[in-house]
């Protein structure tokens, strides 16, 4: 083994969409984190159609800013 853990879940995508988007990681967490109140789904349809993000990379970021939120790192 390499010693470098291979990363999964939604993190795994963090990459790809700061290089299509152009914008850290960070930038779509404190977006996230200013819509208080909604859910999921209204999450990633705010994401896809306020910020043009495609679904994939919509729902990864909500589902780990949402489970950083509730503790479930």
């Amino acid at each position: 083994m390499s010693g470098q853990e291979k990363i999964k879940g939604p993190a795994s995508y963090f990459p790809s969409i700061e290089k299509k988007y152009g914008k850290p990681i960070q930038h779509w967490k404190d977006l996230l984190e200013s819509q208080s109140g909604k859910k999921h789904m209204e999450l990633v349809a705010w994401l896809k159609e306020t910020h043009g993000l495609g679904h994939g990379h919509a729902n990864a970021l909500v589902a780990d800013t949402l489970a950083k939120r509730n503790g479930n790192d």
